[in-house]
């Protein structure tokens, strides 16, 4: 799965150069996320929710986008994380997207994706500056920590905001 993931983030970076020719807008900017896992964690020493910091790139044309994240999350479920993820969105002021990522802990990629709902309101603040704010709902079978013997459940809601620069 990870194979199929490579080749899918490779072909993206690839076919972005190719999209230079439509008519649609580069926007590069930063945001901060607030996350809280779904499930009740019984361990006591697993923080169920925190902040994440993103940097994002968007190419979006008329109705259609393409982003790409790459996320630090400081201590999710009690360890540092770093998660690129891609996502295909739909819509304009208003808009709706699904995503695939993964998730680095401590040099080692997660044995499986995660998966990404989101839904968002994007607007333009000046002729070149977005505001982004957007609900996200990520999840996948479950995360193996590799200093403990037990898996979590990451099914997780995040509630970001966002603002990009047109380039």
């Amino acid at each position: 799965m990870q194979k199929i993931l490579i080749v899918w983030a490779v072909s993206c970076c690839l076919l972005l150069p190719a999209t230079a020719a439509w008519s649609g807008e580069h926007r590069l900017g930063g945001g901060v996320n607030y996350w809280v896992a779904l499930d009740d964690l019984d361990e006591d020493d697993v923080d169920e929710d925190g902040f994440s910091y993103l940097i994002s790139y968007q190419y979006m044309m008329d109705w259609v986008g393409v982003e790409l994240d790459v996320e630090l999350l400081p201590d999710r479920f009690g360890e540092d994380a770093v998660a690129p993820a891609a996502y295909f969105l739909l819509g304009k002021t208003l808009y709706a997207g699904a995503g695939i990522g993964i998730v680095n802990y401590d040099g080692d990629f997660a044995d499986e994706p995660f998966f990404a709902l989101r839904a968002g309101l994007n607007l333009e603040l000046l002729p070149s500056l977005y505001a982004d704010i957007s609900v996200n709902y990520r999840f996948n079978d479950e995360a193996d920590l590799d200093d403990d013997d037990r898996n979590i459940d990451t099914d997780t809601l995040f509630l970001g905001a966002a603002v990009r620069f047109s380039l």
